[in-house]
């Protein structure tokens, strides 16, 4: 468990100066903070500087202005409801790409929230802050269609594990959608491999795509590479950043990045590093 320093260190990361009772509205709060102020992020991958996923080390991430992808944050926010009186759940997770089909690979970490609603049931909440776009609330673990902003996301059953269920993104996304399984579990060690193959692995898709996400109510932003995406409703807005400052400037203006441990050297060598995969894309790619 966290301790009180460390809850308050976390909600000031949030912008949240009240700590609540665990209610379903103060989730929705949490939740909503959580993924407009910390983005889900390949930066230390990339960097050639992969964080740990040790609860504890997530949760310091967290807690000194930086931030990881899914294991790190999902990881920390579980770490802080439990603290704050929540009954959370781990759940082994798979996220399905484009032209791939479902899976339950453990590539993904989910969580789940029992909450009692007012007449005294037991109401199950689905809980992702570390999947960069979506979602932007909890929703419940019920089957149906939920709107969030712009979004559009569905629950339904699992063809994965039958006693599972599915999380659908929007239609118009990067993925197709993300299984969970109904088992939880009472560790994190089934994900250290899966870590280690994302953050060293040569054949790992994210040593060599610097990704950056964010969500918020009416959109989200993306940063691959130094392709700036912001999405506001329906309109998108892309943009090149072609000097340090300007791409340095979205990270810390729109994603909250400030890459506060990286010294002026790291954050020089990270840009060229960035800005050469990035002209590489180009020439791939065709573009001028």
């Amino acid at each position: 468990m966290m301790t009180s320093d460390e809850i308050k260190s976390y909600l000031k990361r949030l912008g949240i100066t009240e700590i609540q009772p665990p209610t379903l509205p103060y989730l929705f709060e949490l939740h909503k903070a959580h993924v407009q102020s910390i983005p889900w992020e390949t930066i230390d991958i990339v960097a050639g500087n992969p964080a740990s996923i040790d609860i504890q080390d997530s949760v310091n991430l967290m807690i000194t202005g930086r931030s990881g992808y899914c294991f790190h944050l999902n990881g920390a926010f579980s770490e802080l409801l439990r603290s704050l009186g929540y009954r959370v759940s781990w759940h082994r997770a798979g996220v399905q790409p484009l032209g791939q089909e479902p899976r339950i690979n453990s590539f993904h970490l989910g969580l789940t929230v029992s909450l009692e609603n007012d007449q005294q049931e037991e109401q199950r909440w689905i809980v992702d802050v570390g999947l960069g776009d979506m979602p932007y609330e909890p929703l419940p673990l019920q089957m149906g269609v939920y709107e969030q902003g712009p979004f559009q996301y569905k629950v339904a059953s699992s063809s994965v594990d039958l006693t599972g269920w599915r999380l659908e993104h929007d239609p118009r996304a990067s993925f197709i959608g993300v299984d969970y399984a109904h088992e939880p579990l009472q560790s994190l060690e089934e994900f250290t491999p899966k870590h280690e193959f994302y953050s060293r692995s040569l054949d790992s898709p994210w040593i060599h795509l610097f990704l950056v996400r964010q969500r918020h109510a009416t959109g989200s932003n993306e940063l691959r590479g130094c392709i700036w995406n912001r999405r506001e409703g329906d309109h998108i807005e892309k943009m090149e950043l072609r000097t340090k400052s300007q791409w340095l400037d979205v990270l810390g203006d729109v994603f909250h990045e400030h890459l506060v441990n990286y010294s002026k050297q790291e954050q020089d060598e990270l840009w060229k590093r960035v800005w050469k995969l990035h002209e590489e894309w180009k020439n791939r790619a065709g573009v001028s």
